[in-house]
């Protein structure tokens, strides 16, 4: 143990606990106000829970930081296999919450196994690719990992979880991309998976179907929020008179106005508003900066790996975070419509949490590979 918090990204480390623990501040800020008034428990109700989240995902990390990527690597296809079965079941059996059957219900807590699929996939991609490395110049081994991330793309849409989808495929092709295949099989299958997007479109308009919910029909109209305060557009509006009300040091921790139910489960999705009225737009900017160097950390590590595996994690997880982050502020700000996305390290929710710790925890161990590495060198 003694070598492994040797080798551990320290300013990685650092900045991940703090950020952890400003987090767990304001998920207390930002929900004691919803649980007394709306969902009628304790108003320390969502902070005791996300410090159980955050102490099971500490529990995990001090078991996962002992095993060698490779073994993540071997026991992944059983992960893949295990949440895509579960994504299956999740819709025969499924209760659904928000208008989305994403959750499995355990009483007090629930399951988003479309969460875990994100962290899973990075590692099986990892290992599959370092596999068959001298093969991807073969079509059919390039292609197969995207049959299957498109196979779980369309059980998330099924949910309906259009965030959740969009970062997934997002994180499976920039991976792709980033693999060492052939440029002629990678225009071939980009062209393809175009095309059979075009088809797959044109057989939805002729059949007088759609894709897309309706509920979600109504978020694509994201824009001048405030011109429909009464409707569609109040929560990204009262997340807007939440940063106006920050301006640049903020009305003072736990004085949020905004959180006085104007903003639905203001732990969550609109978190970053209430940071910011609370606490200002400074903190706000300071909060994106610790963003991009948790960022620059993790593909400094990855970097330095000496395998396509441990580059590929890295990558992989630099990618689900930044999507996470970009997805949840351009939602706020109204730049894009707004999808349920949480924000990292900030936003409640267990299975987010504790997938999060996973993938910052496996990134840590391809550290402590690197300077075992370099040790094995030494003598």
């Amino acid at each position: 143990m003694k070598k492994i918090i040797k080798y551990i990204d320290k300013p990685l480390l650092i900045t991940t606990v703090l950020m952890f623990a400003f987090g767990l501040i304001m998920v207390f800020s930002s929900s004691n106000v919803t649980a007394y008034m709306s969902k009628a428990v304790s108003p320390y109700n969502y902070f005791i829970k996300q410090g159980i989240f955050l102490g099971v995902g500490l529990l995990m990390s001090l078991i996962m930081i002992r095993f060698n990527t490779k073994l993540y690597g071997m026991v992944s296809w059983l992960g893949v296999l295990g949440a895509g079965a579960s994504l299956v079941i999740l819709l025969i059996m499924g209760q659904s919450k928000n208008q989305a059957v994403s959750w499995f219900d355990l009483g007090p807590f629930s399951i988003q196994p479309s969460e875990f699929i994100k962290v899973i996939m990075i590692v099986w991609l990892a290992r599959y690719y370092e596999v068959n490395g001298k093969r991807l110049d073969k079509y059919g081994v390039s292609l197969f990992p995207l049959l299957v991330g498109g196979a779980i793309t369309f059980l998330v849409l099924l949910q309906p979880d259009l965030g959740t989808a969009i970062i997934f495929t997002v994180i499976v092709c920039t991976i792709f991309l980033a693999v060492p295949i052939s440029s002629q099989i990678k225009n071939q299958i980009i062209f393809g998976c175009f095309g059979l997007v075009a088809v797959v479109i044109l057989v939805v308009i002729s059949s007088g179907k759609t894709l897309i919910y309706e509920r979600q029909l109504e978020r694509l109209n994201f824009t001048r929020p405030c011109d429909r305060l009464l409707t569609t557009g109040s929560q990204v509006c009262n997340g807007y008179i939440a940063i106006n009300n920050g301006g640049l040091t903020g009305v003072g921790l736990g004085n949020s106005t905004q959180k006085y139910l104007y903003l639905p489960e203001p732990y969550t999705d609109f978190i970053f508003a209430v940071i910011v009225e609370e606490l200002g737009v400074l903190v706000g900017i300071l909060l994106l900066l610790l963003y991009i160097f948790i960022l620059y950390r993790i593909l400094l590590i990855g970097k330095r790996s000496y395998t396509n595996r441990g580059a590929i994690i890295c990558y992989g997880v630099a990618v689900y975070i930044f999507c996470h982050i970009a997805v949840n502020l351009m939602g706020l700000f109204g730049l894009i419509p707004m999808t349920g996305v949480p924000l990292p390290f900030m936003s409640y929710g267990g299975s987010y949490t504790i997938c999060l710790i996973a993938a910052l925890t496996i990134v840590q161990r391809v550290s402590v590979e690197i300077g075992l590495r370099k040790d094995m060198k030494k003598s």
